[in-house]
């Protein structure tokens, strides 16, 4: 008796020459449903349809087909056990050997912005899951494939005879994994912004050399069953990512979308820090400014783009070392120059924009969960707290400060002028201390220019010490107690003041 194979997939890659080979190189009989066993006999594969197998009619718009007991059973049945045997041979229940299927496309579906609820609700397939699972289960005695990407070891083990029992049940690990992603993902759909349970799986994209320290294990995981994010960007050149890197690409990517891609932005990051932001004229002169900003730390850091790197920024980038440099896109020229360092990591992510939507951070017994710091600036809504108002110019370089100090830890000082930052303080246990760094890092250039506070100034101390510095204007959250001691000292010193309302403490 021929070996029987259950094919019904909705992504049809390799199908048709998985199909070919069953039937020509090993003897199998072919059923299908739908699109799939179209696409076999279009290739002149023979094939018996799913209805004609159960002698059921696919019904309700194609919603059920598969859901019946010469199916499941063919799928189920224990080849070992003499009752499965005799039960099904009275039901005339042939046994299946192999089950391929992939899933309905829901995650693409509601990736797309104009989809409804009832567009996104077709695309739950129903009967795929209930064949996946039920293959898993009973894989002792038959094979799933639940991806294209296994078919090819599929026939390999079909070529030395049998696949083995441990070939099996990686297949049904695989499956396993496969729909809880799928169930969690229509799952969280349904859920919108519920709270009550929150769950999160992914798939291994690689295994790292190590985490943030040698002795550190590290896994990359993406979420999802569609490569998204830094999983889709393509690397042109360069070493294999490390766990560091992605932790540095990531803040970099959420700094730069803080600008639009017609407003030409580099930023410089170390160790998750911007050393060096700029806009410019042309993306050139943007990664110059940047970079000039304080060219000591930029050595070895990570840099990202907003507009495609061509041929005089490729120039610029390659007369330092860098680790990583992320863009949505690259000219042949820029490659070609690019290319000379060997081990230098170039990366092209086309939507830099799309993100995660929440942040987890791990705790013992559990982890944390909050919504991304994505709140948009609007300079117009800050309150102007002092005698002294800010001239268009200074808006426009007090909006540049705000949107970069969001991205620098806490306590945050960034320092700007002439929409480039000049001076950086990170992390210090107290704000004082920040400032410090960042006007001694500034230098002589302060004369004139703007200071940002990721939040408030509990003290007028700050305001003095930059006002020494020859800073002009500020701007910082508000809310401490002593917000009038602040104010009476800017205006003491002939500094403009402003309070956004909205703090950014980064941890």
């Amino acid at each position: 008796m021929a070996r029987l194979a259950l094919l019904s997939v909705s992504d049809k890659t390799g199908i048709v020459d998985l199909a070919r080979q069953l039937v020509e190189n090993f003897g199998f009989e072919i059923i299908s449903s739908g699109g799939t066993a179209k696409s076999l006999k279009e290739s002149a594969i023979p094939v018996t349809y799913v209805s004609e197998h159960t002698k059921a009619p696919e019904i309700l718009g194609g919603r059920v087909k598969t859901l019946h007991p010469r199916i499941h059973g063919g799928i189920l049945g224990r080849k070992n056990r003499p009752e499965d045997i005799k039960e099904m041979q009275e039901q005339n229940i042939p046994a299946f050997d192999l089950v391929v299927v992939n899933l309905y496309p829901f995650e693409q579906t509601i990736a797309k912005a104009e989809i409804n609820v009832s567009e996104a609700i077709e695309q739950i397939d129903i009967g795929g899951p209930a064949m996946l699972r039920a293959a898993a289960k009973n894989f002792e005695h038959l094979t799933v494939l639940c991806d294209p990407i296994y078919y090819q070891p599929y026939l390999e083990q079909l070529s030395r005879g049998e696949p083995t029992v441990e070939f099996r049940h990686a297949m049904a690990l695989a499956t396993f994994k496969k729909t809880q992603a799928y169930d969690w993902a229509i799952a969280n759909y349904f859920a919108e912004k519920s709270t009550e349970n929150w769950q999160v799986s992914g798939r291994l994209v690689q295994t790292l050399r190590y985490g943030e320290n040698p002795h550190q294990q590290a896994n990359w995981y993406r979420t999802g069953n569609i490569p998204t994010g830094w999983a889709a960007a393509k690397q042109l050149q360069g070493k294999e990512l490390s766990y560091n890197n992605l932790v540095d690409l990531e803040a970099a990517r959420r700094l730069i979308i803080e600008f639009p891609s017609n407003q030409p932005a580099a930023a410089i990051l170390k160790h998750t820090n911007p050393c060096g932001v700029a806009l410019g004229e042309n993306i050139s002169q943007a990664y110059l400014k940047a970079f000039n900003a304080d060219p000591i730390s930029a050595f070895g850091g990570i840099v990202a783009l907003n507009q495609a790197i061509d041929g005089d920024t490729a120039v610029a980038l390659s007369k330092t070392f860098l680790e990583c440099i992320v863009a949505p896109n690259c000219s042949d020229a820029a490659k070609e120059i690019l290319a000379s360092k060997n081990n230098l990591r170039v990366l092209l992510l086309e939507d830099l924009v799309s993100g995660c939507r929440d942040n987890l951070k791990m705790i013992a017994g559990g982890f944390l969960l909050q919504s991304v710091d994505d709140i948009v600036s609007d300079p117009h809504k800050w309150q102007v707290v002092t005698t002294n108002q800010p001239s268009d110019e200074q808006l426009q370089e007090l909006l540049f400060a705000w949107k970069v100090v969001k991205h620098v830890k806490s306590n945050a000082i960034v320092i700007t002028k002439e929409l480039t930052t000049l001076g950086v303080g990170a992390g210090q246990m107290n704000r004082v201390g920040s400032v410090s760094i960042a006007l001694e890092q500034a230098k002589e250039k302060t004369q004139g220019a703007v200071l940002a506070s990721d939040g408030f100034f509990p003290f007028d101390d700050s305001v003095r010490l930059a006002a020494q510095a020859g800073i002009r204007a500020i701007v910082q959250p508000g809310g401490s107690l002593r917000d009038n001691e602040s104010i009476k000292a800017a205006n003491e010193l002939g500094i403009v003041m402003l309070f956004t309302g909205v703090r950014h403490f980064l941890h």
